[in-house]
């Protein structure tokens, strides 16, 4: 392929190809549609790139993927320069990292920031769509490829009362840049998923008072992370081949593959030591090195949530509390599973207080702090860590206009409709990188993005050497895809509980209950890539070429 080298003019209006989001997925995109000679554009709404992890610069920020599984696998380059310092690696060095790519990629000047997209119409007499933004600039483009972050629209409680606090209020993602001086402060962190996790683990230390609103317990276990020096970091860049193999043959794209054995096959005392071994183990793998029925079998599932259950309970001195922190509205593993460094340790100590919201619910912010059904809890800072509207939420946040004017947002109310992940029917050459339906929001993140980079520049490599200008997912692919996708989901226990997967978010108005249509494909990465690698090999089976 041969390398476009004339980046775009400042004033330039009209591109073959604009990718929307400079986070991971944003920029490998950008990469590949200049390595196929398009004359392409990058836009985001931020200051700079990064995406997730420019703009989320919380304490204890960090990858839940072992970072050399995390990092770009396209370029040998990149592999050899690049020197990983933790295990798992935290944000600033995530977001040098990315700037890293950027720069020796030569990517910058194909990059315009401050762009922040309004809305995106199809224009079917010009084959074009045509872009604006919030301040009323205006592009066009024949392809429109959005690497929209799966995460990246921030929601909050719907507490009376919001704009009564006296004091700095704000959520994780919005955390402030120059950082915050919490020593001695009273704080108080709303939510307790992978970030409120985080957060926690990584202040109590140094506020005088932490109290911790948890509206529904999350399942955790230990992150384990280390250092990695630079005779590990040698043998890594020896093993990468091997390592990026082991993610594409898992589920999950994760260096742990799930234990092939049958659950009830293997005797109790022997399930025990295993689950002592991974627990112990860095990473993911007492949830993704585990059984497979554990997600998928109601037994299964209730033995390792009480194997879980049992280390609270150990790692918490007061048994009350202790109890609060074991949920009851989901089994272990039926989430994405959130990674912890002490934080159950957390409880013990004498200024952190927990503060269950199922028992005393929120009655209203006031000036001095957030009053429940049982007192008022008086604090200098209130952090949101309240989570996302996920994978659809950064899509409905732009006005997506298709064929004859259909809204996206529309199509999508009870959940998205795809054909793969990939398009919907409706939005011609609108290609979604990693998008909702797809295998990456339930995978190694990287790993999944890579499969759908290189899958859709395929296909803009096939539509411009047979002069094709046109390409729309037909009806019968779209609805078979999402047949699909229900049949997968409904195997899971995933349906039972109310996480950011199902679609169910109290933040928002209307949403409180799980969405009609599965968000994610759950049938595991393997499966979904040899699924569109056979579309591919079929000429672009289920879109129209035109």
């Amino acid at each position: 392929m041969s390398l476009m080298t004339t980046p775009p003019s400042p004033t330039a209006t009209d591109f073959e190809a604009i990718v929307i989001g400079a986070g991971v997925a944003g920029i490998y995109q950008l990469h590949a549609a200049r390595s196929l000679g398009l004359r392409c554009l990058l836009v985001d709404a931020g200051p700079d790139l990064g995406g997730t992890w420019y703009n989320n610069r919380y304490p204890g920020c960090r990858f839940d993927s072992e970072s050399y599984s995390y990092g770009y696998s396209f370029s040998a380059d990149l592999l050899r320069e690049w020197h990983w310092v933790e295990r798992f690696s935290p944000q600033p060095e995530n977001l040098r990292y990315l700037n890293f790519v950027a720069d020796r990629l030569e990517l910058r000047p194909y990059m315009r920031f401050g762009f922040r997209v309004e809305r995106a119409s199809w224009d079917e007499a010009a084959l074009r769509w045509r872009i604006r933004s919030e301040d009323g600039q205006e592009l066009t483009a024949r392809f429109l490829l959005p690497a929209l972050g799966q995460l990246s629209i921030p929601t909050s409680p719907r507490f009376e009362g919001a704009g009564s606090f006296q004091g700095r209020a704000f959520h994780t993602f919005d955390w402030p840049h120059d950082g915050i001086d919490l020593r001695g402060r009273r704080v108080g962190v709303v939510g307790t998923g992978a970030t409120g996790i985080q957060v926690i683990s990584s202040v109590a230390g140094e506020v005088s008072e932490l109290y911790v609103f948890q509206r529904r317990p999350n399942w955790s276990a230990p992150l384990n992370n280390s250092p990695i020096s630079a005779r590990e970091m040698a043998d890594i860049r020896r093993r990468y081949a091997e390592i990026f193999e082991a993610c594409a043959a898992t589920p999950g794209g994760f260096i742990h593959g799930p234990d092939q054995r049958a659950f009830d096959e293997v005797p109790r005392e022997e399930r025990l030591a295993l689950w002592e071994k991974l627990y112990d183990e860095p990473g993911f793998g007492i949830w993704l090195a585990n059984f497979k029925d554990i997600f998928v079998e109601g037994q299964a599932n209730r033995e390792i949530s009480d194997f879980i259950a049992e280390k609270i309970r150990e790692r918490v001195a007061d048994p009350a509390v202790a109890a609060k922190l074991i949920p009851t509205d989901h089994g272990f593993g039926s989430r994405r599973l959130p990674l912890e460094t002490r934080y159950f340790e957390v409880y013990n100590q004498p200024n952190v207080t927990l503060v269950d919201l199922q028992e005393t619910p929120v009655e209203r912010l006031t000036a001095k702090g957030i009053r429940t059904t049982a007192r008022e809890y008086e604090l200098d800072v209130i952090v949101y860590a309240t989570g996302f509207d996920a994978i659809t939420g950064a899509y409905d946040r732009i006005d997506i206009r298709g064929v004859d004017g259909q809204l996206l947002r529309d199509k999508w109310d009870d959940g998205p409709v795809t054909h793969h992940g990939l398009a919907s029917r409706g939005f011609p050459n609108l290609l979604m990188v990693a998008g909702p339906q797809s295998a990456s929001a339930s995978t190694n993140y990287p790993r999944g993005i890579e499969t759908s980079v290189e899958w859709i520049t395929g296909l803009l490599r096939h539509l411009r050497e047979h002069g094709y200008h046109r390409v729309e997912a037909t009806a019968q692919a779209e609805q078979d895809w999402v047949e699909e996708a229900v049949r997968a989901y409904d195997k899971t226990l995933i349906p039972a509980g109310k996480g950011w997967v199902t679609g169910a978010n109290s933040n928002i108005p209307g949403r409180e209950q799980p969405r009609g249509r599965p968000l994610i494909y759950t049938a595991g990465a393997p499966r979904y890539r040899k699924t569109i690698t056979r579309l591919a090999e079929a000429g672009y089976e289920g879109f129209e070429l035109s």
